[in-house]
């Protein structure tokens, strides 16, 4: 039902509209956090109305306040009317969306995009920097696609069916061997890699339908669009501007460009291999021509798909409402014909020809690695240049936060395209002998995950180490907060545990360093190994040490079931983490932070959520004081406080002055602005605080993922909350009280004094410049 046309005055947020009278009531827009939660316990009432949106994300009240604006009740004079925002819908709605954990890399390689460190007057520089970020996600398509054709084509229709043994083995591969089929019409070589190449290419038409699926419902959602005040400023964040939640133009382009990438790379699979046929001596010098000048179109096809990624061509200081139709219609189809002409090629009858060994093309995925350690270097120096413009020393890394991203982004791909690979084979080769298996290099990356294994666990039990550290000296600190109570030794060790492992948030970028660092060097060492040796690990330390042959043959079969078993975890986990709302919380934040950006690297990521909540908030924040002129307080909690950030920073200036900012177990400085600083530093925050009429924020030391904003002053900052609220028993709570950590702040009594606090703060009008003395009243 909605019923927010029916309170709001014509016409735009920004035009011309009729103010009903002015009753000074207030408004608590409450958005929730990661997880999502029910506007019934949002609200404490069971009788809620949604009063607009829809199934998706939608604004609701309780019952008693739908009119409350119009109402001359005293009780909404006094109190403010509270509106719950539910937006859990758009990451979480429904259980088939934990297929999108299948495009973590993608995700992953496009946070990279946004944890540039801040520059100003480098404009050249962060261009370049997002140019190599998109370069990047490109080769991840590449090597997803490469990957479905090593199995479909390579291990499946090339050496499986054309291997007597492996063939007899599955019968479902009769019809494509030469001798179980007695040679019949889909037994050629050509012919069979034509049909296999369905799989890969169904795989690429696929993420195209997910991508503009996704695309039409997230990415269209229009921000408001308004015109600039005289004297309004461009701010030191980018999320300011009219265009940033607007990426229509952007991600098209990029999903024809990556579409395109994934039919070439089925096409140059298929094609390459009846050219390297053809160019045999005594072959036919027609079909040798016409595969050079197949090669020779592919490749100038995959020139204007690089050129297409390079190009950033969008504008964010407007709603950039055009599309780039010659590049999205022409060349995903152009791309389309090569691989039909493609596979017509590869199926013309060329009479002796027999597979054998391994499918030409093993150098492509030796050539992705290589690319993708290079642009990960070379976007490091980048970020090393700009985080020297303008540091920030609460920058992790040092600004290297992207780069060590981005290569955690192209392991992952790695890991998941070689697992795939390496389980098939297994599969399909039964005596470990019949067939040549995937190729080299993907071996030495099933091996090197072991040693990885270690290393992580080093990590974990350092963590473990200092986490124990940590507790023993919290336990001071927890006798010092409550003076007047008798100590209870367990009682003390809970609390100080629960601050101790609040704590080890912070450590997370030693983390993603030292794992970064060290997958850098094992690939490279991998990479090194299969271009030298050209044998597997265990083949190439033949004749060795003996305990050198040993290691190197435990960690190629226990790399090769780990990287199986941990595909099938992922997979299974994934599935269970949107049916069970606990394991949905554990993984709720890093899922939220990551679809939470625009998909500005790759179209294939899991869509923005943030494109439709934050015109959401923009626009029931600009409709409220603009056609009530009422009071505002936004009030967001978690993910929520990012969002009601980011809302607050596209308003118009005059009605960013009518809003109030209460956050609380808010990560905006903790982890946002850490690991964004171009988009959340110490700058960005500071030019909310004073945007806005006032802001106040809540945090406690168990929990671990809201803190301090660490603003100059310390004005928007209260003092750390207690937890738990009482030590012992007493009258008001006769039973324990919990340990909250990143819960339930409202069962604080200090969120309801500083609420009060910010809504006598406010004036129904507009509200005086900050530090200047109110004009007289008329």
């Amino acid at each position: 039902m909605e019923r927010a046309q029916e309170h709001a005055s014509t016409g735009g947020p920004d035009g011309p509209a009729t103010r009903p009278g002015e009753t000074g009531t207030a408004l608590e827009l409450l958005v929730h956090g990661v997880g999502g939660t029910t506007p019934q316990e949002m609200l404490n009432d069971p009788r809620t109305e949604r009063i607009t949106g829809d199934d998706i994300a939608a604004v609701f009240r309780r019952a008693d306040d739908v009119d409350a604006e119009n109402s001359t009740d005293a009780r909404h004079r006094g109190g403010p009317v509270p509106e719950a925002y539910v937006w859990c819908n758009l990451t979480s709605g429904n259980g088939t969306r934990a297929l999108w954990l299948l495009l973590l890399p993608f995700m992953v390689v496009n946070l990279a995009h946004w944890m540039r460190p801040s520059a100003h007057g480098r404009r050249r520089t962060v261009r370049l920097y997002g140019l190599l970020v998109r370069l990047a996600g490109l080769t991840l398509t590449v090597l997803l696609v490469a990957a479905a054709c090593e199995v479909a084509l390579d291990l499946a229709a090339w050496q499986c069916a054309g291997t007597p043994t492996c063939a007899d083995r599955h019968s479902w591969l009769g019809f494509l061997s030469p001798t179980v089929s007695n040679g019949g019409w889909w037994s050629s070589p050509g012919r069979r890699l034509a049909l296999a190449s369905l799989v890969p290419t169904a795989l690429t038409v696929l993420l195209w339908y997910l991508s503009r699926r996704t695309w039409s419902d997230y990415e269209s959602q229009q921000p408001i669009a308004r015109d600039p005040e005289p004297d309004e400023v461009p701010g030191p964040t980018a999320l300011g501007r009219p265009g940033f939640w607007y990426g229509r133009r952007l991600v098209a382009r990029l999903r024809a460009a990556h579409t395109a990438a994934g039919l070439l790379t089925v096409a140059a699979a298929v094609g390459s291999a009846a050219a390297r046929h053809d160019r045999e001596p005594g072959g036919p010098a027609v079909l040798d021509t016409l595969g050079l000048l197949l090669e020779a179109a592919l490749a100038a096809c995959a020139v204007a798909v690089v050129w297409v990624v390079c190009r950033r061509g969008r504008s964010e200081k407007r709603l950039d409402r055009e599309l780039d139709e010659r590049f999205v219609r022409c060349l995903p189809l152009v791309a389309l014909v090569l691989l039909a002409l493609a596979l017509l090629y590869a199926g013309w009858e060329r009479p002796g020809w027999e597979s054998s060994g391994r499918l030409p093309g093993d150098a492509t995925f030796g050539g992705l690695a290589l690319a993708q350690g290079l642009l990960v270097i070379v976007l490091a120096v980048v970020a090393h240049a700009l985080h020297r413009t303008d540091p920030d020393r609460r920058a992790v890394l040092r600004g290297l936060g992207g780069p060590a991203v981005a290569m955690l982004g192209c392991a992952l791909g790695g890991v998941m395209s070689g697992g795939v690979s390496q389980r098939v084979s297994d599969w399909l080769d039964g005596t470990g002998a019949s067939i040549a298996g995937p190729p080299v290099l993907l071996t030495w990356q099933a091996s090197v995950i072991p040693p990885l294994l270690v290393v992580l666990l080093g990590l974990f039990g350092w963590l473990a180490h200092r986490a124990w550290q940590l507790a023993r000296a919290e336990r001071d600190a927890v006798a010092r907060d409550y003076p007047d109570e008798a100590m209870d030794p367990a009682r003390t060790r809970r609390i100080a545990y629960a601050r101790a492992m609040a704590a080890l948030t912070d450590r997370g970028p030693r983390i993603v360093a030292v794992t970064s660092g060290v997958t850098l060097l094992l690939g490279a060492g991998a990479l090194v190994g299969a271009l030298t040796t050209d044998e597997t690990p265990g083949e190439a330390a033949h004749g060795t040490y003996p305990v050198l042959h040993g290691a190197a043959e435990t960690a190629q079969a226990l790399g090769s079931w780990l990287i199986g078993l941990g595909f099938l975890l992922f997979v299974t986990w994934g599935r269970r983490a949107y049916k069970d709302a606990a394991a949905r919380r554990t993984i709720g934040i890093l899922w939220d932070v990551g679809t939470f950006w625009p998909r500005a690297a790759h179209p294939f990521a899991p869509p923005c959520y943030a494109e439709r909540a934050v015109p959401d908030l923009t626009w029931r924040m600009a409709t409220w004081t603009r056609v009530t002129g009422g009071r505002l307080v936004i009030s967001g909690h978690s993910q929520g406080s990012v969002l009601a950030a980011a809302a607050a920073w596209q308003l118009a200036p005059s009605a960013r002055k009518r809003v109030a900012l209460l956050t609380y177990g808010s990560p905006l400085e903790r982890l946002y602005g850490r690991w964004f600083p171009a988009h959340f530093g110490p700058a960005a925050l500071s030019s909310l605080h004073r945007d806005v009429d006032c802001w106040r924020n809540l945090y406690r030391l168990t929990d671990p993922i809201g803190g301090p904003m660490r603003l100059p002053g310390d004005q928007v900052d209260h003092p750390p909350l207690k937890d738990p609220l009482a030590y012992g028993r007493t009258d008001l709570l006769p039973l324990p009280a919990p340990i909250l950590g990143h819960s339930d702040y409202q069962a604080d009594p200090v969120f309801a004094e500083e609420r009060r606090m910010l809504l006598a703060r406010l004036r129904p009008g507009v509200p005086s410049p900050r530090d200047t003395p109110e004009p007289p009243a008329a």
